[in-house]
């Protein structure tokens, strides 16, 4: 049976894929099949593939959800007084997208669904009538509404399955059974909510159109996703790659290698993005004229496209970059785990290792020698789901504002949250714990320098404390705190099962990532330069050949001096105890502050079996009914004892506190810790509505409205030695 499908692939005529040629039309070897069933297998404990009594349940909870969207559009035509031979087949459907759509949903994973309506129908009425309609259904459990996100969305569990449902109006009086919503006619007198809406569900079916076997990439990208998620590069929210980008980067590797089977295509796909050279984009067919004048991905037009870091851009119109989230540190990190799938998937092929191997997970914490701890924390459960949320979709900010930090070459945060300690965090009930690695680069011509992190932390404390405050979240007792530790140090904050040292599966970040990866520069002019000269429909010509894009770095000099400057350095700190702190000149009656290192009382010390870590946090403290006091005293005693010496140093990266443009200030074995600004920010003492709401953040120079809660900021300062 074999054979026979092998010499049928090759007798057959083989459909073009994508805007260039496949690389091998090769059918696949016996040997493969034995690989891609090992790799099923491999995948099973996980809990990737869900089992017939579960879809079974889907199945049926989105039948009972499409008919109770055509009972609802049925009434509101008959509320709205339209005639019975128009309302009684007006329609209506549900369409699902997501993983769910592309057949790779995982046991427990929700549903994503899209809502089309007929004209008559309004979008107050899904929100209103609709949402009534639901309160009312039996099965239907959480129930809330998000009508002010980007794509508004009413979420709920419908016997026992999450579901999130958007919705979409379309410009007709009646809809059909076979409506295609690929079909780029339906985008016309569409508002731009809608058409978000309406996106999800035509880059998914885009996708599929897309594929040569349904079934490889099916497999293919849950391996894929399940190797993504095991080594913590699986969250857009994070800046890396969401489940659709990932879909695109395996369907492109479908397209380049069509006849292969799942086992062969997890290796192409290693082969083909260590070596793609970004940030040209990737792309699966031509980009699409349309008269319809949509804002699509287009570097020729807009400039700020151009500075896309790792474009992988969606095959449905309006194009978009569904990687704009990605960062230098991000990028620098995918590139890395790439190389490592190469090698491992190379070993497995070969015989000498086997599938379990790549789906090992990243040893994250033993991979830095120097970590922020991020810290949200709140006093009730519903206040809390609702800070982490918030304090985790802003972590990116802070992600970028460190690698604007002329001392930093990598941070990359750990996409996965921990619950913090009680016994560490006494005063909040509720404690989540982000991670993010820290590699700095080496100090040249220096003894030693001072990095100073305090306003590249406070900068993203603000913007989340801002926004906070603009949709009415922020509540007495929501904290926020970060803290610099070292690897050995991690053990006061995770279980000893997590930090368990695991053979080393690769190298280290520091000494492999060339220098493109960190330049945070546009598209190459030549590179631009042949994307301008022809029209969108031509694109595939203007993109430069494969041989060219996926060929590997090949300046290994610069890639050696790079190396140098990345090699990890080491902080000065006091190992035996923790540092002094200076309190303020002028204590404040009230004032809560989160102070982390400073000496602990002797009651404390004695009961300590080892000593603390020496750390040194940025918290925000927010505590009601404190009357505001200056920190100036404390300020002019604290730059007495800073003063050092200045190196000029020029650079393009942002200096790592506005204080400190000129260079470094040097600081031999001193740490120091002061306290800033006092700053007011307002709270809401009243729970949220049952409406969430999810409005965009303004400008960053808009200042934090005065109330009376007020944020106490400390500061972050490291020496590095040479």
């Amino acid at each position: 049976m074999k054979e026979t499908c092998g010499n049928y692939l090759e007798n057959q005529p083989q459909r073009h894929y994508g805007v260039t040629a496949p690389i091998s039309l090769a059918p696949p070897r016996e040997i493969d099949y034995i690989h891609t069933q090992k790799l099923t297998e491999a995948m099973k404990p996980f809990g990737v593939f869900e089992d017939e009594e579960e879809l079974g349940r889907r199945i049926v909870v989105l039948s009972k959800l499409n008919n109770l969207v055509r009972e609802w559009i049925v009434e509101v035509a008959e509320k709205k007084n339209l005639p019975s031979s128009v309302s009684s087949r007006c329609g209506g459907k549900i369409f699902t997208f997501g993983s769910y759509r592309l057949g790779v949903h995982t046991k427990g994973a929700d549903i994503d669904a899209l809502c089309v309506a007929p004209r008559h129908v309004e979008r107050s009425d899904f929100f209103q009538l609709f949402f009534e309609k639901l309160k009312l259904k039996d099965g239907i459990r959480n129930l809330r509404a998000v009508e002010d996100a980007y794509v508004p969305v009413i979420k709920f569990e419908f016997d026992g399955i999450e579901i999130d449902l958007v919705f979409a109006r379309l410009a007709v009086p009646i809809l059909s059974d076979n409506l295609d919503l690929r079909d780029n006619s339906h985008l016309g007198s569409l508002d731009i909510r809608c058409i978000r809406s309406l996106n999800g569900c035509r880059v998914t079916d885009e996708i599929l159109h897309l594929v040569p076997d349904k079934e490889n990439f099916r497999l293919t990208l849950r391996a894929i996703k399940l190797w993504a998620k095991r080594r913590g590069i699986y969250s857009n929210m994070l800046g890396f790659l969401g489940g659709v980008s990932w879909a695109m980067l395996v369907a492109r590797t479908c397209q380049l290698y069509p006849n292969a089977l799942a086992s062969t295509l997890v290796h192409k796909f290693f082969l083909v993005f260590s070596r793609w050279e970004w940030p040209n984009p990737v792309l699966l067919k031509e980009p699409e004229e349309s008269n319809l004048n949509l804002p699509a991905w287009d570097p020729r037009v807009n400039p700020s496209d151009r500075y896309h870091l790792m474009p992988i851009i969606t095959p449905a119109y309006p194009q978009q970059n569904s990687t704009y989230n990605v960062s230098t540190s991000t990028r620098a990190v995918m590139v890395e785990e790439f190389k490592y799938g190469l090698v491992v998937t190379d070993e497995i092929l070969q015989g000498k290792s086997d599938w379990s191997k790549l789906l090992e997970p990243s040893n994250f914490f033993q991979k830095y020698k120097h970590y922020i701890v991020l810290t949200a924390s709140s006093s009730t459960e519903e206040h809390h789901l609702e800070w982490v949320g918030l304090v985790e979709s802003k972590i990116r900010v802070l992600v970028g504002n460190m690698e604007r930090n002329e001392c930093i070459a990598i941070a990359q945060v750990n996409p996965q949250s921990f619950q913090g300690s009680k016994e560490k965090f006494k005063e909040s009930d509720f404690v989540s714990v982000w991670f993010l690695g820290i590699l700095f680069k080496k100090a040249e011509n220096a003894e030693s320098v001072c990095v100073d992190l305090t306003y590249d932390i406070q900068s993203f404390t603000d913007t989340v404390y801002r926004q906070a405050n603009n949709i009415s979240l922020l509540k007495e007792g929501m904290k926020i705190e970060a803290t610099h530790v070292r690897k050995k140090q991690l053990h006061y904050y995770l279980p000893a099962d997590v930090l368990q040292k695991r053979k080393k599966s690769m190298p280290d970040i520091g000494q492999h990532i060339g220098g493109p990866l960190l330049r945070n520069t546009p598209v190459d002019d030549g590179y631009l330069g042949r994307y301008r000269d022809v029209g969108v429909g031509t694109q595939s010509r203007a993109l430069p050949p494969f041989s060219s894009m996926a060929k590997p770095n090949s300046s290994s000099s610069k890639e050696a001096e790079r190396n140098a400057v990345f090699q990890s350095t080491t902080i000065y700190t006091n190992r035996e105890k923790p540092l002094n702190v200076l309190q303020p000149l002028m204590p404040s009656q009230g004032l809560s502050i989160p102070v982390v290192g400073a000496e602990p009382d002797s009651t404390v010390a004695d009961n300590m079996a080892a000593p603390p870590p020496s750390t040194y946090s940025i918290s925000k403290a927010v505590e009601q009914n404190v009357a505001p006091t200056t920190a100036h005293n404390q300020r002019q005693h604290l730059d007495g004892l800073a003063s050092a010496s200045v190196k000029n140093i020029s650079v393009n990266k942002r200096g790592h506190a506005p204080a400190l443009q000129d260079g470094f200030k040097r600081l031999k074995d001193v740490e120091r810790r002061s306290l800033g600004d006092t700053t007011l920010v307002p709270t809401s003492g009243t729970l949220r509505s049952q409406r969430l709401s999810s409005k965009e953040l303004p400008d960053s120079s808009s200042p934090i409205p005065a109330s009376g809660v007020r944020v106490v900021k400390n500061s972050i300062r490291l020496t590095l030695n040479r």
